[in-house]
């Protein structure tokens, strides 16, 4: 299968680069993958697709402030490092730019000196293995001192750094927000437990290999990034008992979706787990246990694209896309929706 498949032609102003007011006022396609039919709705109409019994899982993960601007210790030199994974308390792996001053050694510091940075190593894709310096808690020296590390496509500053949060993210651990769930509100989500739909959560801390080009020209040579998630024994169970009772698993999200799929057995039953995973979906896969998908509107080739092609079938998903470029629908993190069942 070639990777230019899943191209797209998309016009650049179609790439949302700023929140709505209103996070349940985006746009809603809702596609169904039996009689094909395509709907335009808002994303707030989405509680008149969802049955009681069903089971709603999100994602749960907070985004770090991980984008840290300095410079180098001793000179006006200016430095951008990006927290990629967390090692241990005081080691991370980064990405830092420029890389040619961030050699074995030096030295850096960030805000009024309240953190101080040293390369420790530097790995084989050039990544840094970097040893921090601060007092207190780090989190909350981050949360001063840090950015949101937007995507590269949203070129707009954000002026509100919880905008790029779930209203219901809870575990730290993200580069990268789980960008369907930002659409609900905490209104929303009493409306649609009050319909008697089961609201339950999984974490999977999304790394920034989920902006990373496919570079293989076809798709099983694409080499997946890995990330890491949790699945609580009480969410295990929440969920297999919904399934038990004819109930629809319903993902929100890419990363909703890989943490379910990844932790499935044969029956389509959970287990309580943690790990990281490198699932990689991609149309002929055969989904063990979500029946439906909530998600934004993906890059071109991209493994999001692939996943979502895989679930509703590549013409159908294709002609969607399609229609939404027509349409004017708002693209990528901050852009709308689509409900696929």
């Amino acid at each position: 299968m070639k990777v230019t498949d899943f191209y797209f032609d998309l016009p650049e102003e179609l790439i949302g680069q700023h929140p709505l007011e209103k996070r349940d006022e985006s746009r809603l396609m809702v596609v169904n993958k039996t009689n094909k039919a395509i709907e335009h709705k808002q994303f707030k109409d989405i509680i008149d697709y969802l049955n009681p019994g069903d089971c709603l899982v999100l994602n749960d993960t907070r985004v770090l402030p991980a984008r840290l601007l300095g410079m180098k210790e001793g000179t006006e030199g200016k430095m951008e490092f990006l927290l990629l994974k967390r090692i241990d308390k005081d080691h991370w792996e980064t990405l830092v730019k420029p890389g040619k001053r961030a050699k074995i050694g030096s030295r850096f510091i960030f805000g009024n000196g309240e953190l101080k940075a040293e390369i420790i190593s530097i790995s084989e894709g050039g990544s840094r293995i970097v040893r921090f310096e601060f007092v207190g808690i780090f989190e909350e020296v981050l949360d001063k001192l840090g950015e949101m590390p937007l995507p590269p496509y949203i070129t707009e500053k954000l002026e509100d750094k919880e905008r790029y949060q779930t209203v219901f993210s809870k575990e730290v651990g993200s580069a990268a927000a789980p960008t369907a769930g930002l659409h609900f509100t905490e209104d929303l989500i009493t409306e649609i437990k009050n319909k008697g739909v089961i609201v339950t959560f999984v974490t999977l801390h999304i790394g920034l290999g989920t902006f990373r080009p496919v570079k293989a020209e076809t798709v099983e040579d694409h080499e997946m990034h890995s990330e890491y998630y949790v699945l609580s024994s009480e969410t295990a169970e929440i969920i297999n008992q919904a399934k038990e009772k004819g109930g629809r698993i319903i993902a929100v999200g890419t990363t909703s979706n890989r943490t379910l799929e990844s932790i499935a057995d044969e029956n389509g039953k959970l287990h309580a787990k943690s790990g990281w995973t490198d699932i990689f979906i991609y149309p002929g896969y055969k989904f063990k246990i979500v029946n439906a998908l909530i998600t934004n509107f993906h890059l071109p080739e991209s493994t999001l694209i692939m996943l979502v092609s895989a679930f509703a079938g590549k013409d159908l998903v294709m002609g969607a896309y399609n229609m939404a470029v027509k349409e004017g629908y708002r693209f990528f993190s901050f852009g709308d929706a689509m409900f696929l069942y």
